[in-house]
Parts: structure tokens; sequence; C-alpha cells
């Protein structure tokens, strides 16, 4: 007899820049196949996907004024395209959120943003956004911010500046999630020692397997059960295939090497033999990272990876770790403190369709 699809909560998904930069910021015929992305709704149920992190995220070259107001816009596509689809799709902040929509066939909508400037050194702007919704913050995109180093920037700070340490606690104590992806090792190092609660790594693969600087170090995985946290394992193939890191940059052409669902599935069980099941979740990068593996080539494809790791011999309990339970424990461990900042929430949503 064929298994129930596992529900999967996503970390990481770049649709709503793709709806900006491609479409002008419109939301518009999501609910019908989209040949230009790699995500639509019927995908989406297609994929069992769940609950998704939508990321309203900025490329650096966002600054200052121009970057928050550039943020709130992004903020504001999220809840548009919530409120475009109620039948799909319902806006979710806390756990709670999530496991009461878990089985209604609405997928609970989360948001994240993926970089440190997109505060623009302001406290005020990080808690705004999270008024707004915002569950976690990515410390640094592509490039260092003024307060912490990014993995594929020239270090600055040595990790986490002074300042960087009180973004840390400023996160912890409003309950939003301290995300460690694209950050350097020095920083994920010293956020994971500065921070008070449970971190996402919401879309990061393994470096001992491909050792590209986005990656995270086995000594970083392993600290993970330490503080609670969870490692988002992403289907980026130059993430997951050293080969096809070094083919990306050789730009001398000819055939990409292959990269499959195995692939990813070796990465997944790296970050179990490391940290435990326990700590490992999903983070596909979908709509920001061109090209995926085979099988996994849009949202419909996370059934392929669970029928992989059945193969591997992983039983239904462990994939719904994998699946939602993990990041749903770390989102529900910072759910507290996000509720006494918040005060007065919106209702949880009711389970009914």
């Amino acid at each position: 007899m064929t298994a129930p699809p596992i529900p999967i909560i996503d970390g990481h998904n770049d649709l709503p820049w793709k709806c900006r930069a491609a479409r002008g910021g419109s939301v518009a015929g999501l609910d019908t196949h989209q040949d230009e992305m790699q995500t639509d709704l019927p995908r989406l149920h297609r994929g069992a996907v769940a609950g998704q992190f939508w990321s309203a995220w900025l490329p650096s070259e966002f600054s200052g004024a121009a970057a928050v107001q550039a943020t709130l816009e992004q903020i504001d596509l999220i809840h548009r395209m919530v409120a475009a689809y109620p039948q799909d799709l319902h806006l979710a902040r806390t756990a709670a959120d999530v496991q009461a929509l878990l089985h209604t066939g609405r997928i609970a909508s989360l948001i994240g943003i993926e970089g440190g400037h997109q505060i623009a050194d302001s406290l005020p702007a990080l808690r705004q956004y999270a008024r707004l919704g915002v569950r976690y913050m990515t410390l640094t995109w592509n490039h260092n911010t003024t307060w912490a180093d990014s993995a594929t920037d020239t270090p600055e700070h040595g990790g986490l500046a002074a300042r960087g340490h009180e973004v840390v606690a400023e996160m912890n104590r409003i309950g939003m999630v301290v995300d460690l992806s694209h950050v350097a090792p020095s920083t994920m190092r010293q956020a994971l020692q500065r921070t008070a609660a449970p971190v996402l790594f919401t879309h990061s693969s393994c470096a001992a397997l491909n050792p590209h600087p986005r990656n995270v170090p086995d000594e970083v995985i392993a600290a993970l059960p330490g503080n609670g946290g969870v490692q988002m394992v992403t289907f980026v193939p130059s993430f997951l295939s050293a080969a096809y890191w070094d083919w990306r940059r050789s730009e001398q052409g000819g055939p990409a090497p292959q990269v499959g669902v195995a692939t990813v599935a070796d990465h997944i069980e790296h970050v179990r033999e490391v940290a435990g099941i326990d700590h490992v979740g999903l983070g596909g990068d979908y709509d920001g990272a061109g090209t995926m593996p085979a099988g996994l080539q849009d949202v419909a494809g996370y059934p392929n990876l669970m029928d992989e790791l059945r193969s591997r011999g992983w039983s239904e309990e462990e994939l719904g770790k994998l699946g939602h339970q993990n990041v749903l424990r770390v989102l529900a461990d910072n759910d507290g403190a996000y509720r006494a900042f918040c005060g007065d929430l919106p209702a949880d949503p009711a389970p009914e369709r």
C-alpha cells in the first residue's frame, strides 16, 4: 500500500522576488501552471507542501531607507498573494497556526527576510517586520553587513561585531528566529554561542560533502543538538555537488554534471549522522537558484525525495521529523517570545478548509 504523503514545511522559497522582478509585483495566475517558475499552487499541492516560508528578499544593492521600503513592499506582496488565494493559502505566524492548517488543504504561509541589510541597522525596523509577521531573519545575504560577516564576502568583523550581538539578542527577545544560512562559519559559531533560542539554517547543505562556502561545516552541524536548532538542506546543485560547482566556476561549457534526488538525500543523511534526526529539515530555495536537481525540478518533487529516503530505510516517523516536525519545534520554541512581544495576534486559523 502506498504511504500517505509526508507534509512538507519548506524553509525558503523566492517566489515573491520572482513576482516582483518578472511580473511587476503581480500575483495573478498562481493557481495555474506557470512555465517560467518552479512554484505555483497546483505544484505545491502535488508536492504535499503544507507550509512555506516565503522569502521577502532583496539583493544587497538595496540599502538604507530604500531597503526598508522595498522589504515592506515584499512583505506586502506576500500578504497580497495569500489574500488572493484563500482556498489555497493562509497566513501563519506561529507553530499553532501551522498545526491548525496541516490537514486542511491550505498551505501555511510564513515569512522570512533574507539578509540583515534589510533592517538598515535599525532595530525598530526589525521590530516592525516582526509585527507584520516576519518569523526569521537571515543575518547576511551574499555580502557582509556592517555587523556580520557573510560566507561569500571578505571577512570584516571576525564573525559578529558588537552590533551583531545586539541584533541576535533583540531577535531572541522578540521571537524572531535567527537564520544562519549565508553567514561565515565564524558568524555561525558566534551566533550559536550568543543566541538563547534555537536557530535555523533555512537553506544550506554540508561542507563535508562539498566545500562550497555556503555550506555548513561539521563542527557547526554538531553544535545543533546543544542549541535545539535545525539545518534545512537546500537543493541548489552548486551546493550539493562539487563537480557541478567546479563546472559552474570553469565557464568552459559542455553538459552539466548530473545532480539528482540521491545527491540531496546524501546531504540529508549527513546532517542526520552528525547532528541527529531531530536537527534536519528541507529548504529547497525554489525560484531563487536556477536549475534544480533531476526529480526535484520544481516544488512538486518532494515526494520523490521522500521515496528515495524510504528506499534507504527511513521510517515514516523519521520522514515526518524531516518534513515538518523539526522546523515546527524550532518555531514553537521561539513563539513564546514572539507572542509576548506582539501582544494580541490574529486568532489561530480554524481547521476547516
